[in-house]
Parts: C-alpha cells; structure tokens; sequence
C-alpha cells in the first residue's frame, strides 16, 4: 500500500494534467483554474498527511484520493453525475462510510488513549461515529445549496423530475446515513465481538502509525 500511494497519485494528476493542456490550449481559463483546483485537492491527503501530528491508514489516504477524484473530477468536470444516473447516490453512501469510519476512529482515540478519563460505551461509540458522518453530510448539502444560490452552480441535480434538487438532497442524505449505518454496525460489532475485520484491521494499523499516542501499546 506504500507503494501504490504515489503510484495512484502520478496516475491521477497525468490523467488530469491531460485534460489541462487541452484547456490551456483551448483558452478555457475558468475550466483550467477549476481543474487545477481539483489537481490540488486530490494530492492534498498525500502531501499533508506525514505533516500532521495524526497519521491516518494508507488505505483510508487512498480511498479518500480516488473519492475527491471521482467526485470532483469525474462527477463535476466530466459530468458524470449527468451521464450516469447512480453515479452521485453511489459517491453519497462512499462518503457515509468513509466518514462514518473516520468518526468512529476520532472517538476511538479518546476512548482508549491513556489521559483521558473517559470510558465509552461501545453503542455510543457508533452513534457518535454515526452523528458525525451525518453531520458532515449534511453540512456538504448546505454548501451546495449556498453554491447553487450564490454563485449559480448545478451542485443539486434535478431529480426524479424535481428540478428544484430537493428531492436530489434528500437522497444524497438518506445514502449518507445508509452508508454510515453499515459501517457503525460493523465497528459495534467489532466491539462486542473482537473477530477479525476490515475495522480491527484500520484500528491496528492506526495505533501502529501513531505510536505516540498509545505510549502504553506501543511499549
């Protein structure tokens, strides 16, 4: 996994380094600043992630690239939110589960680093988990109502012959939740029984890159 993250990286900046010549080429400045915006943010969990003083898995930095990827990339510039109907309910629920594992490992931190105090339950371990990442969905549906009304974007699709994009909101909220759902369930689980899973497994790999914060682990 070490190795395929600067990989992925290089793979993903020429297939969008591509696609900026053309627009330079083209005169399409607006298009071409967008794109190097998106350039920016795809490489941004990469290039901060040894700098900050919590090191998140490898598979969750790659994960989270390919998602900004195909969601601002290939769903906004390529349109294909447009071209494939599912394509922005299936990025919906990525994003529930991908921010429902990041809630539940924030918590889990807390729960079981030395100086804290707390003892959470593992029921409100997942509903914390499962809080946040709904949180932040919808705090994402606000921005692209703000977008849409101030500056005229298309953030909220028509939908299902609503062309207002209410109905475009509400079931990007309702696969968020979906999706944070399966992945507190499993993280719950995880707790009650400690059987071998995708979480234990992110779980391990997180206290091994952050030994500083688990000093009773790691000695």
């Amino acid at each position: 996994m070490e190795r395929l993250r600067p990989v992925l990286l290089v793979f993903l900046q020429a297939i969008m380094a591509v696609e900026l010549v053309w627009l330079l080429a083209e005169s399409l400045w607006g298009s071409a600043v967008w794109l190097l915006a998106i350039m920016v943010l795809t490489s941004a969990p990469v290039i901060f992630s040894d700098r900050l003083p919590v090191r998140i898995p490898l598979e969750y930095e790659v994960l989270t690239v390919l998602f900004v990827f195909a969601a601002l990339f290939l769903g906004e510039f390529r349109s294909f939110y447009e071209r494939i109907w599912w394509w922005d309910t299936a990025l919906h629920t990525t994003s529930g589960l991908l921010l429902g594992v990041l809630g539940f490992v924030l918590v889990y931190i807390l729960n079981e680093h030395r100086s804290s105090s707390m003892r959470i339950r593992p029921g409100l371990i997942a509903l914390f988990a499962f809080a946040f990442a709904v949180a932040a969905g919808t705090l994402w549906e606000i921005f692209e109502f703000f977008m849409d009304r101030v500056f005229g974007t298309t953030m909220q699709k028509p939908t299902r012959n609503d062309p207002s994009g209410l109905t475009d909101t509400m079931l990007d909220l309702m696969v968020n939740c979906l999706g944070a759902l399966v992945v507190c369930g499993f993280g719950w689980w995880h707790l009650h029984r400690p059987n071998r899973s995708f979480m234990e497994a992110w779980i391990r790999r997180f206290i091994e890159r952050n030994p500083h914060l688990f000093p009773e682990r790691s000695g």
